[in-house]
């Protein structure tokens, strides 16, 4: 009998310090990310994904919840709790990141013959806007392109192999309305073996 109430104790004991709060930090993990993955989907013009993912958001976080308020006294619930937002959070951003959605407007000056690259870019199936400008040390040639997310690795490699030490910025864009896009539609992609990037060059 006092073996079995002992075997009892510390199963509880186990599941109250150990199993339940990696139960909060796991469901946690997730109602966040789902959350910063709803939020950049809204702003990325994405509205009809956003409410899916909004639904099972709120039902993972209503039972996270639940079981913090059901153990108020267990301090370690509120150490994953605290820790799984966290971990969400950059999760989240990560799995964004690496899905590439959206549109993103690419600035270039340069002072050098930005033909070559104009001509490169245009056969990549971008629409390229090109000006004369004046910069601080003289004149400049500004080429303004906006492509898919998913195309921007593509785009930078081209700009540094015909304009190397080039000054040039990238700037997320809500919304593009016609324009000149390379063939076939946007989709949404990810390496399901390395999904956060952990094994990407120059990490």
């Amino acid at each position: 009998m006092v073996c079995l109430m002992w075997e009892l104790s510390v199963s509880s004991d186990l599941f109250a310090w150990v199993i339940l709060p990696l139960l909060i930090f796991s469901a946690r993990i997730c109602d966040v990310s789902l959350g910063t993955l709803r939020v950049i989907f809204i702003s990325r013009g994405f509205k009809k994904i956003a409410p899916f993912i909004g639904f099972f958001e709120v039902i993972i976080w209503l039972v996270a919840i639940g079981q913090v308020m059901q153990n108020i006294g267990n301090f370690a619930s509120y150490i994953a709790y605290g820790g799984g937002f966290a971990t969400g959070t950059y999760v989240g951003m990560a799995v964004e990141e690496r899905l590439s959605l959206g549109n993103v407007v690419i600035r270039v000056i340069t002072q050098k013959d930005a033909a070559p690259l104009e001509q490169a870019l245009r056969e990549m199936d971008l629409g390229v806007t090109a000006t004369d400008a004046e910069g601080a040390t003289g004149p400049v040639r500004i080429l303004l392109s906006v492509c898919r997310r998913q195309d921007l690795p593509q785009v930078l490699s081209c700009i540094n192999q015909y304009q190397p030490g080039a000054f040039f910025t990238v700037e997320e864009v809500k919304m593009v309305k016609e324009g000149i896009f390379p063939s076939g539609r946007e989709s949404i992609r990810i390496n399901w073996r390395d999904p956060l990037g952990f094994f990407r060059k120059g990490k």
